[in-house]
C-alpha cells in the first residue's frame, strides 16, 4: 500500500468514527440512536479488520468506493444500515444449465458497489 493510500483509508476510517460520534437517529430516540452509533463503529472496525490485508491496488480501490459510498449514502438518507435492494429473480432453470449461470451472472453484476462486503459479513 502506498503511503498515499494509507492516508486516505486512515482518512476515512477516522471520518466514519466523527460520523458515528455526532450520528442521530431519524427517529431521534436516544436508545435507537446509541444502537445506529454502535452499528456505525462495528461495521467500521469489522470491514477495516477484515481487509487490512489487501494488497492489491485494484481491490484497495474498490474497497475505498464501498466505504465512500456507503458513507455518503448512510448521511444522505440518514440511515446506517445498508439500503435494500432488488434483484432480478432466480428462475426455476436446472442447476446446471447455461440459464441459471446467465441468471447468476446477472444478479452478480447487479449489486450495488455499496453491498459488496455487506454480504461477506453478515
Amino acid at each position: 500500500m502506498t503511503p498515499v493510500t494509507r492516508q486516505e483509508v486512515l482518512g476515512l476510517y477516522r471520518k466514519i468514527f466523527r460520523i458515528a460520534k455526532k450520528w442521530q437517529s431519524a427517529s431521534g430516540q436516544m436508545e435507537e440512536t446509541h444502537k445506529e452509533k454502535e452499528y456505525i463503529k462495528n461495521e467500521a472496525k469489522t470491514l477495516f479488520r477484515k481487509n487490512k490485508n489487501v494488497t492489491d491496488p485494484k481491490l484497495i480501490k474498490q474497497c475505498i468506493e464501498e466505504c465512500e459510498a456507503r458513507i455518503e449514502i448512510g448521511l444522505h438518507y440518514n440511515i446506517p444500515y445498508p439500503r435494500p435492494i432488488h434483484l432480478p429473480p432466480m428462475g426455476l432453470a436446472h442447476k446446471q444449465s447455461r440459464t441459471l449461470r446467465h441468471q447468476e451472472k446477472l444478479r452478480k453484476i447487479s449489486k450495488p458497489i455499496y453491498l459488496k462486503s455487506h454480504d461477506e459479513v453478515s
